[in-house]
């Protein structure tokens, strides 16, 4: 069976190359290239802009470097406009629009197992694996065995039709069983840390990187219950609710948390406390949706991830068309934001998930981003 292993450069893309080889898979590696700082002006928070080599190449040299030493051909493929055209410009718009887009799943959706699928099965491979944490197990998509580094939330958009034709190697492990795997096996890249920040473009001071591409522009925040301003922010675009630093405000006692955004008035609303009313939501609505499986008619009890570190909350969902569908949180649930993910489950089974496009408070008032837009819906 031949087998294309998407190698990152870190270690868990080395690990699952060296498990599918010990395997006794036919294995050829790729390194994906996505992002081009110069060409896509990614000056402005950029940490490693004046470095001589840029993170992208480091990436690639240590994907070359285990690649030779797994004994493994590398190839190499560029999708620097496919990211910016499907993920990137996804995100800034909806940046633009005071929501808080999530670039690792669009880059799930549209590039790894969309573009480089493609190529997978151009290239007369018969299966596509990366070293993403999850399993799965009769076409199902399932959470990886460590809770701690489950990514089924990122996975939650990718096609349903891949799934027979992908391979998750560490889905049965730990991140501590693969990194002493790596250091048993002396594989270059054993001692490198996990890579952070925005999927493919890496670490950013984010406020700052966003100014490359989103004008900033100062307004008042003000406390929701009084009105009253007590602080300033540059761009309420740059901040998301439930966000307590940042925040630079002084002489009023706190802590201060967002609760609300209004683009139309560019004002910033926080609450004190972190139980404050307005951080709670008690129903949404999720469009784009991508399901594994049939959809359940009415009402069907799951759990939910509003954000990748929340534990499950318990909801009640219906389908509302193909592509849509309404949650329901009677116990209420903290800072559901607009333009983020909602994926579902039914135990270790990951049902699907979409874009949260709507959000209602106890009073079932809607939260919205633009207040100009109210008389509209």
């Amino acid at each position: 069976m031949k087998v294309l292993v998407g190698l990152s450069g870190g270690v868990d893309s080395a690990v699952a190359a060296y498990l599918l080889k010990a395997q006794g898979y036919d294995v050829t590696c790729a390194f994906m290239r996505n992002w081009d700082s110069f060409t896509n002006n990614d000056i402005l928070g950029n940490p490693t802009i004046m470095d001589d080599m840029c993170s992208q190449e480091v990436d690639y040299n240590d994907a070359k470097k285990v690649a030779d030493h797994l004994g493994l051909p590398l190839l190499r493929v560029d999708y620097v406009k496919d990211y910016w055209d499907n993920v990137f410009t996804t995100f800034i718009s909806e940046t633009e629009k005071g929501y808080t887009p999530n670039p690792d799943i669009l880059c799930n959706k549209y590039v790894k197992f969309d573009a480089f699928y493609d190529f997978m099965e151009q290239e007369g491979f018969d299966a596509l694996a990366t070293g993403h944490y999850a399993q799965i197990i009769n076409n199902t998509l399932v959470r990886g065995l460590d809770g701690n580094k489950d990514q089924t939330y990122f996975l939650s958009r990718i096609n349903p039709s891949v799934l027979s034709h992908v391979l998750f190697p560490l889905g049965n492990m730990t991140k501590q069983e693969v990194r002493k795997i790596a250091i048993e096996q002396n594989i270059p890249v054993a001692t490198k840390k996990d890579s952070t920040g925005i999927c493919f473009i890496g670490e950013r001071h984010y406020r700052e990187f966003l100014k490359n591409y989103v004008k900033d522009r100062e307004g008042d925040i003000l406390d929701f219950d009084t009105g009253t301003v007590v602080g300033r922010h540059n761009g309420v675009m740059f901040y998301t609710i439930g966000q307590r630093h940042g925040l630079d405000i002084s002489g009023a006692m706190g802590p201060w948390f967002v609760v609300g955004k209004d683009m139309s008035t560019n004002n910033l609303y926080v609450g004190r406390g972190s139980d404050h009313p307005e951080l709670f939501a008690y129903r949404c609505v999720i469009d784009d949706v991508n399901w594994f499986g049939s959809k359940h008619e009415g009402l069907m009890d799951c759990t939910a991830k509003f954000r990748y570190r929340q534990p499950d909350q318990p909801v009640s969902i219906r389908f509302i068309d193909a592509t849509t569908l309404e949650v329901l949180m009677p116990k209420g649930v903290k800072a559901v934001t607009l333009g983020q993910e909602a994926v579902f489950y039914h135990d270790e089974v990951c049902l699907g998930g979409g874009r949260i496009a709507r959000v209602f408070n106890k009073d079932d008032q809607e939260v919205l981003y633009d207040s100009s837009k109210k008389e509209t819906l």
